[in-house]
């Protein structure tokens, strides 16, 4: 019986997400594994081989056709294939049925609103909106489309702003504590005022002043920096609780 022949630049894969790029007057495809494309774009896998089916370079994946080294160096300027496949996966195109990429927006458009929801709170009730009404309304109301080159958070961002045009909306407040020693606790309380959005109680005891307050989450790195920057470490910024609550009641989450 005759054997058959395979080329040795051929390697064939299944059940591949590919990634496109065209460099050099060439076509370049890695192949990776569904879902993880998007992942690691994100900054959420940072295992290159959780994403990576192979760290093998492609002219047609579907084929299992290989680059050429010389090819891969005149379009990169180097044959480091890893490095190569971290460059197609940061620039290349995503290669994805329409039922894939339906797919893949709509689970996106979830995961904003999901955001959203966790993000914010009705200021008239101080309770959050169901996802479903958050949903609802960037659907009717602002007619919000996925972008898919944008991450879920910085889309939601841009949700928040728009939704609060059209419904009653806000964002969830920080609740801090915040321990100034007594020496500079007179100057820097004042510039800590600024910053917050309500001071629900100040305590002086121990030589030191006791803040209890609520900030936007916006203000709440430049609320650190101050404080310790102003008191060379020695004072204390504590998150409490990551949103407003009406007393008697559970934390909202």
């Amino acid at each position: 019986m005759s054997k058959i022949f395979t080329p040795t630049n051929q390697i064939r894969l299944t059940n591949v997400a590919v990634v496109r790029m065209k460099k050099g007057g060439n076509r370049f495809e890695i192949a990776c594994y569904k879902n993880k494309v998007i992942s690691w774009r994100n900054k959420l896998e940072k295992d290159i081989d959780e994403v990576l089916q192979t760290h093998t370079i492609f002219t047609n994946v579907s084929k299992g056709q290989v680059a050429k080294k010389e090819d891969l160096i005149k379009a990169f300027g180097i044959d480091d294939q890893t490095e190569i496949c971290k460059q197609i996966l940061a620039k290349g195109e995503l290669q994805v049925s329409d039922k894939e990429r339906h797919s893949a927006l709509d689970s996106m458009f979830k995961d904003i609103a999901t955001t959203v929801a966790s993000k914010c709170i009705n200021p008239e009730t101080k309770h959050p909106y169901p996802v479903s009404m958050i949903e609802n309304a960037m659907r009717e109301e602002i007619h919000f489309s996925v972008k898919p080159n944008r991450n879920a958070k910085q889309q939601a961002l841009d949700v928040i702003s728009q939704l609060k045009e059209v419904m009653p909306l806000e964002r969830a407040q920080m609740r801090l504590r915040i321990v100034i020693p007594e020496k500079e606790a007179r100057k820097l309380k004042e510039k800590v005022i600024k910053l917050i959005t309500k001071l629900e109680s100040e305590k002086w005891d121990n030589r030191s002043l006791t803040i209890i307050c609520l900030i936007d989450p916006g203000q709440y790195r430049g609320i650190d920096e101050l404080v310790r920057s102003e008191t060379k470490g020695s004072a204390l910024v504590e998150l409490v609780n990551l949103n407003e609550v009406i007393e008697g009641e559970e934390l909202l989450t």
